[in-house]
C-alpha cells in the first residue's frame, strides 16, 4: 500500500483489525501484506511478531469478520502465515550480540527447581515453531545443559578465530560444561566469571538468532549482574516450585532484575502436581498455586504450570529432552504454551520499548504446520 494511493475497500475493512497482543491495528503495524482479491477470495500474508504466536485462530476470526460481508463479493479469505521476530534495541552501555535479536534469561532464586529443564525444553519448543534459537548454559557451577542435550563434543574454532557453537535438536548450544574436564570444579572470582561469560556472548559465531536462551546459575550473583550489564536483555523468565521457601527466593530474584532494569517476562511454576498414570488423580506434592500467586503479587504474567512427569527426568538423563522425545505429550503441550507465552511477552516488550514501530523488513519465517 503506497502512501500516495487511496486505500482500497479491502484495506479499509482490514484497518479495523487489531493485533490481540500489541493492541494496535495490524495494517498500521505492517503485519498485513500482499493484499489482493481473486474472484471471491481475499488473499493476504499475515506477518506475526513470532512464529510461536498462540493467537492465530483468533486473528483469523477477526480478519474474516472484518472482510466477509463487508467487502463486496468476498466470500472467504486465504492467509499465508509468516513471522518476523522483533528485536530488542540497544541500550546505553550494553553491547549487542551481532545477529541475535533477543536475549532471554532463565533464572531461579534457588537450585533444584528445574531451571535447566525449563530452559532446554522451552528452547526446543521455540525452535519447533520455526524460530532460530540458541542456548547458552551460563550456569558455571552446575553446567548440565550438555547432559540434557546429549552433547559430548567440544566446540571447535570457527571463522575469524571465533568459536563455532555445538548443535543439538536444531539449536546452537554453548556451555561451560563442554570446555571443562569431567568433575572439574569452577573456582573463579567475579572478574573471571565476567570474562568467561563475555567470551561466550561475543566470541561465539552465533549467526542469526531470533532467541538466545541463557540458563543462569541459581541466585543473584556475579553471572546475573555481568549478563545484565553486558547485553541488552529482552527479559527474564523466573522458574519456581510451589513451596514457600522457593517462592521466597523468587521474590529476591524479581527485585534483582528490577534493580538492573531487566523486564521480568513472567513466572513458570515447575513440579506443579503429579498426575497418576493409572488413576488420573493429581497429587500436589509440593503444594499448588504458589507461582500464580507470586505473579499476581508482583504484577507479572504467569506463564504456565509444568506438572511432574517421569519422562522429563529420564529424558534429561539420557540426552533426549521431553520436547525432543515426546513433543506431542500432555507435558509437551504445556511447554509449547509456555514458549508461546514467552514469545508473546518478547513481542510486547519490544513493541513497548520502541513506541510501536512498523515491523521491520527481514528474513521471513514460514510457519510450520
Amino acid at each position: 500500500m503506497s502512501d500516495a494511493s487511496p486505500p482500497t475497500v479491502l484495506e479499509q475493512a482490514l484497518a479495523t483489525v487489531v493485533d490481540p497482543e500489541l493492541r494496535r491495528p495490524m495494517l498500521e503495524l505492517g503485519m498485513l501484506r500482499d493484499l489482493r482479491v481473486e474472484g471471491s477470495v481475499a488473499h493476504m500474508r499475515v506477518v506475526l511478531t513470532t512464529p510461536a504466536c498462540p493467537l492465530k485462530d483468533q486473528i483469523r476470526g477477526s480478519l474474516e469478520a472484518a472482510v466477509i460481508g463487508t467487502v463486496p463479493d468476498i466470500q472467504s479469505i486465504e492467509i499465508t502465515w509468516d513471522a518476523n521476530v522483533t528485536s530488542t534495541r540497544g541500550l546505553p552501555g550494553r553491547q549487542e550480540i551481532p545477529g541475535v535479536r533477543n536475549v532471554l534469561a532463565v533464572s531461579a532464586g534457588k537450585g533444584g527447581v528445574g531451571k535447566t529443564t525449563v530452559s532446554v525444553n522451552t528452547a526446543i519448543a521455540l525452535s519447533l515453531t520455526g524460530a532460530r534459537v540458541g542456548l547458552l548454559d551460563a550456569d558455571v557451577y552446575g553446567p548440565n545443559v550438555p547432559i540434557m542435550m546429549g552433547i559430548t563434543a567440544q566446540p571447535e574454532p570457527g571463522a575469524s578465530n571465533r568459536i563455532s557453537p555445538l548443535t543439538a535438536y536444531g539449536i546452537k548450544v554453548m556451555s561451560f560444561g563442554t570446555i571443562l574436564k569431567p568433575g572439574q570444579p569452577v573456582i573463579w572470582r567475579g572478574p573471571m566469571l565476567a570474562k568467561g561469560l563475555r567470551e561466550f556472548l561475543y566470541e561465539v559465531e552465533w549467526g542469526e538468532l531470533d532467541y538466545l536462551v541463557v540458563d543462569l546459575p541459581p541466585g543473584t550473583g556475579d553471572v546475573q549482574l555481568s549478563l545484565a550489564q553486558s547485553v541488552p536483555m529482552t527479559g527474564a523468565v523466573i522458574v519456581t516450585t510451589p513451596q514457600d521457601v522457593s517462592l521466597a527466593d523468587v521474590s529476591r530474584g524479581i527485585e534483582m532484575f528490577a534493580q538492573v532494569k531487566v523486564p521480568v517476562l513472567g513466572i513458570v511454576e515447575n513440579m506443579s502436581g503429579f498426575v497418576c498414570a493409572h488413576c488420573g488423580e493429581t497429587t500436589d506434592i509440593f503444594g499448588s498455586g504458589g507461582g500464580r500467586d507470586l505473579a499476581q503479587k508482583y504484577d507479572v504474567p504467569f506463564l504456565g504450570a509444568i506438572p511432574l512427569d517421569p519422562r522429563i527426568r529420564l529424558g534429561g538423563g539420557d540426552g533426549q529432552p521431553l520436547m525432543a522425545a515426546a513433543p506431542d505429550s500432555t507435558v509437551g503441550g504445556v511447554f509449547r504454551e509456555v514458549a508461546a507465552h514467552i514469545a508473546g511477552r518478547v513481542s510486547q516488550e519490544n513493541f513497548a520499548s520502541t513506541a510501536g514501530p512498523v515491523m521491520p523488513s527481514g528474513p521471513r519465517i514460514p510457519l510450520r504446520p
